[in-house]
C-alpha cells in the first residue's frame, strides 16, 4: 500500500475502500517512526512524542472516516525536528475542535487533541477540486 516516492522522508499510503483504516494508517505510521529512529524510544519523552504521533494520526483519520466519506491518503513527512501528517478525504466540511470542549461528553474530542498535541495544524483545499487535506504538525523528540 505504500508509494515510493524516491524521497526517503516522504511516506505514503493509499486508504480508500481499506477496512480497518485506523489500525492500518497507525502501523503505517509506526513503521515509519521505527524506519526514522524515533521508535524503539530511549526515553519516557521520545516514548511520549512518538505517542503522540499515533494519537494524531488515529484522530485525522477517525475524523475523515466520520465526517468526510472516509480517507484518500496518508502521507507521513519528516524534516528538520518536524513531523507532517496529511490525511486527503473526500468530504467538503471544515474540521475545528468543539467548543466549548466538555472532557466529560463521548464524542467530539478529535480535533481538540490535535489541537492540543501538535505545533500547528490547518485544512489545505485546491480549488475546484473535491476533498480537502487536513495537516497536523508535530515536534521531533529530544
Amino acid at each position: 500500500m505504500e508509494t515510493a516516492s524516491g524521497d526517503p522522508d516522504v511516506r505514503t499510503l493509499a486508504l480508500g475502500a481499506a477496512s480497518g483504516t485506523v489500525p492500518l494508517a497507525r502501523d503505517f505510521t509506526r513503521q515509519a517512526l521505527f524506519d526514522w529512529g524515533w521508535l524503539p524510544a530511549a526515553t519516557a519523552d521520545r516514548r511520549a512524542a512518538a505517542e503522540d504521533v499515533l494519537l494524531v494520526v488515529s484522530e485525522l483519520v477517525t475524523n475523515a472516516c466520520l465526517h468526510a466519506d472516509g480517507p484518500e491518503s496518508l502521507r507521513v513527512l519528516r524534516s528538520a525536528g518536524v513531523l507532517r501528517l496529511e490525511v486527503a478525504d473526500r468530504g467538503a466540511g471544515q474540521p475545528a475542535p468543539r467548543t466549548p470542549h466538555r472532557s466529560g461528553r463521548p464524542g467530539g474530542h478529535g480535533m481538540f487533541i490535535v489541537q492540543r498535541l501538535c505545533r500547528s495544524w490547518g485544512v489545505d483545499r485546491v480549488p475546484g477540486a473535491p476533498g480537502k487535506t487536513v495537516w497536523a504538525e508535530l515536534g521531533a523528540p529530544a
